[in-house]
């Protein structure tokens, strides 16, 4: 294979394929491959401006049969920590997030085997009675999948009911590598690949929009990276005109510290900066109908996700007043308002707040700015 004619490719949004990806990530330098991804991103984003949201992520429930080998945070039914998240608690968390400057709720959980579509519609609809403003960016395909095995129902049945009920945007939660070898490995109890793909063709469908995700660096090779980027590719390739489909695609490396992954010396080996800022770049250059790419300052840190926005991301993620899923693997990294923004300003760029579906927001007049750790 030519490197350069594989980038002039790149360049003109060619799809390459999964082989073709593989060959540049192993043979171009970082700096050719940030550059590249560079000159797609201003392509596709013109100007200086790097975007970032308030949110907070909330957990419907830790209980979870699903068994994943690199979660920490579920507890199985009946566990002396297990819990449901109340309406009080929600009302407590909400408000919070809206004195913060924050309108959106990441709302997910695990797959409790007693909580069925019912459960999720009566929240969703009381918590919009009580919120009428706030948007729920909840659940993800695996979730989805769950509930429409609990119930016998289609999925593209459950997402309309959800959607009447309130839920505004699908998360791209769970996706980890969608090769099933892969998820035979470390998440035997979630839907396959395939279905996490299906749920999603299922979404677009409906006009809901929906973000992607990777979670790499653990047994995964990298030809099955490459496949499910194009796997992503194919399914937005796909979408109605109409729909926006993936809006977002937000790779992150896998946290380990603690996980029954690491207990078992299964993981491959650590993801380093560079190694992340090289498959970002990837990122863009394999995805040209994804417009947005994010970077995790959450899993890889200030530096090296500042050093991403030269590198394809043009998006700085949430300031993410509430996470638990990453964070009990070993993810220690926070931000305030002030902080994310200050970052950005750092890498050369200009921060502009903005709302799940990636449309600008004028900062609010009045925010808090402390970072709850929980």
């Amino acid at each position: 294979m030519n490197t350069a004619e594989l980038l002039r490719r790149a360049l003109r949004f060619e799809f390459l394929a999964a082989a073709e990806g593989r060959f540049l990530f192993e043979n171009v330098p970082t700096a050719e491959l940030m550059a590249v991804a560079d000159e797609l991103r201003r392509m596709k984003k013109p100007g200086n401006k790097v975007t970032w949201i308030i949110d907070r992520n909330v957990n419907t429930t830790n209980v979870c049969i699903a068994n994943c080998k690199f979660c920490n945070f579920y507890r199985i039914p009946g566990h002396a920590e297990s819990y449901i998240t109340t309406i009080e608690t929600y009302k407590k968390k909400i408000e919070e997030t809206f004195r913060f400057g924050g309108e959106q709720l990441l709302l997910q959980g695990g797959h409790h085997p007693e909580l069925g579509l019912k459960f999720y519609t009566d929240t969703f609809r009381e918590l919009k009675k009580l919120y009428p403003k706030l948007k729920l960016h909840a659940l993800g395909p695996p979730e989805i999948a769950h509930i429409s095995k609990l119930e016998g129902m289609k999925h593209i049945d459950v997402l309309a009911a959800l959607q009447e009920a309130g839920l505004d945007s699908l998360p791209g939660a769970g996706a980890e590598i969608l090769n099933d070898r892969v998820r035979r490995l470390i998440s035997k109890g979630k839907c396959s690949g395939r279905e996490w793909l299906d749920v999603m063709r299922a979404a677009h469908q409906l006009r809901l929009t929906t973000s992607a995700t990777m979670m790499f660096g653990h047994v995964e090779t990298l030809d099955e990276r490459f496949e499910h980027l194009v796997w992503l590719r194919e399914v937005q390739s796909e979408k109605p005109v109409d729909a926006k489909g993936f809006i977002a695609f937000i790779p992150w490396p896998f946290q380990d510290e603690g996980t029954l992954l690491q207990k078992l010396k299964k993981v491959n080996k650590q993801v380093t900066g560079d190694e992340y800022i090289r498959m970002l770049a990837m990122s863009r250059i394999m995805l040209p109908n994804i417009d947005n790419i994010q970077a995790s300052w959450l899993t890889v840190g200030k530096e090296v996700a500042q050093l991403c926005l030269h590198a394809g991301a043009n998006d700085f993620g949430s300031i993410m007043i509430e996470e638990n899923v990453v964070s009990a693997a070993g993810a220690p990294h926070r931000f305030t308002s002030n902080g994310i923004q200050e970052a950005i300003r750092e890498a050369g760029f200009e921060p502009q707040l903005r709302t799940q579906q990636y449309e600008f927001r004028d900062l609010p007049a009045q925010m808090e700015q402390q970072v709850i750790n929980y």
